[in-house]
């Protein structure tokens, strides 16, 4: 392609893979553990700390969503314009030290300090990876599949993470308490993979030594290619992109997905719990079915959006059937049948959540990609905030999460259909582009 020689298409996807993908899993894997922990932790600190109402615990677990709406767009523009890997691990160094002051949390304002402060810290991340890292490596057809990869991690880390948690939870390291040694344990990692990026990770394929010259000519010829295409379209500045109506609908539509997403995530181990009757290891154990179950779906999702080229359908779908499962989910009190619709649930929560990331950078790129990402998932977040704090309201007055359930999953529907109303000139589909289905390009 362009004098670049022969490049096998198939083994150069592989080999970014490796180089670019699995550190990026890594890192996500933990950055979810850190923010996810809270839920299991919570089915203990709230026997161990008389302040932890569930109103105070929903308050607390969203207070996270602040931080990052605060320090979002940011963070974001900064790594667009400079090196997005040495800010990724500024991001860890940082959320890595917070996460183990929450071991030592005691009072309510702590709780929140250390909440919004972790929020603060990891801003800006995931909008990093998916419209600058991303993009300067994987191809318009490549990316719906190379996220939902990397994405995999979120449910990764619930499958690890859960049983982990139950087992830490039941034992007292170090003098500490088990939800101490939880928050400390799991901000050890982050603090290692700071220096894996700092130092070892290239921001795009100009700087790669693993790369060939006609790897590098080859990619580098790609996204400038693709770059004038999306230009020819409508070129779009930051402040445009900010300003644009398919970008705030989507800040919408993620808003929805957040406020499910979360306060499903937040809340389901105490509810499973309260359901079952289960020991808080067996709880831990438990949660890893429906999370592998949904894993093995989201990367059979994600490759099947990229070879079909479709993208609404793919994420509405999977928001449709999550508000099937949550407004379900009041009707049963049998733990197997809730189990049964907890799975539901994970499998539409997670499964769209790597073709989602995609759309934006469909029709932007550069610093407007960046932006515009950050900026819908800074204000979408709120919901991470909403749902959580209203399930903790719900359950403080009502006694039961049943009309907590109900807002979910009618936020997902809504988002779902909210979702089906973006054309399809919108770029939903992706460039004829080679992808990793050809043998060679050349």
């Amino acid at each position: 392609m362009n004098g670049t020689g022969t490049v096998n298409v198939s083994a150069l996807y592989k080999k970014r893979g490796w180089h670019i993908i699995f550190p990026v899993f890594l890192v996500s894997v933990v950055a979810f553990l850190d923010r996810v922990n809270i839920a299991y932790a919570g089915m203990t600190m709230t026997q161990t700390l008389d302040w932890l109402s569930p109103e105070i615990f929903g308050a607390g677990a969203g207070m996270f969503f602040i931080g990052y709406f605060f320090f979002e767009i940011p963070g974001s523009l900064v790594a667009a314009r400079f090196d997005a890997c040495r800010w990724i691990a500024r991001i860890m160094f940082s959320w890595g030290l917070v996460c183990g002051l929450m071991a030592f949390m005691q009072s309510p304002f702590q709780f929140y300090l250390f909440r919004f402060l972790l929020g603060a810290c990891e801003a800006s991340l995931y909008p990093v990876i998916y419209a600058v890292l991303f993009p300067r490596w994987f191809m318009a057809n490549e990316l719906a599949k190379a996220t939902s990869l990397m994405l995999t991690s979120l449910l990764i880390a619930a499958i690890i993470g859960a049983p982990l948690a139950g087992v830490l939870l039941e034992m007292q390291l170090f003098g500490l308490l088990g939800w101490q040694s939880l928050f400390l344990l799991e901000a050890v990692p982050a603090l290692l993979l700071t220096f894996v990026f700092y130092f070892g990770i290239p921001d795009r394929p100009e700087k790669a030594k693993w790369l060939t010259e006609d790897e590098r000519r080859y990619l580098v010829d790609t996204f400038a290619e693709e770059t004038q295409r999306k230009n020819r379209a409508k070129s779009y500045s930051v402040w445009q992109a900010f300003t644009d109506k398919k970008v705030w609908l989507l800040c919408v539509i993620y808003f929805g997905q957040a406020l499910g997403f979360w306060g499903f995530n937040f809340w389901m181990p105490q509810v499973l719990k309260g359901l079952s009757g289960w020991s808080t290891s067996m709880v831990g154990g438990i949660i890893a079915i429906p999370m592998t179950i949904a894993l093995v779906f989201q990367i059979f999702w994600g490759i099947h959006s990229s070879k079909t080229r479709e993208k609404r359908w793919h994420v509405a779908g999977c928001m449709f059937l999550a508000a099937f499962g949550l407004a379900a989910a009041p009707f049963f009190t049998n733990p197997f049948i809730s189990l049964g619709l907890i799975t539901l649930t994970c499998i539409g929560v997670y499964g769209q959540l790597g073709i989602w990331w995609t759309v934006p950078t469909t029709f932007l790129s550069g610093a407007a990609a960046a932006g515009a990402s950050a900026m819908i998932n800074s204000i979408a977040n709120l919901g991470g905030y909403v749902g959580p704090y209203m399930l903790g309201v719900v359950k403080t007055n009502t006694g039961t999460y049943d009309l907590g359930y109900f807002i979910l999953a009618g936020s997902l529907a809504c988002s779902g259909l909210l979702m089906l109303t973006l054309k399809k000139t919108t770029a939903l589909q992706t460039e004829d582009i080679p992808d990793a289905s050809s043998e060679e390009a050349g």
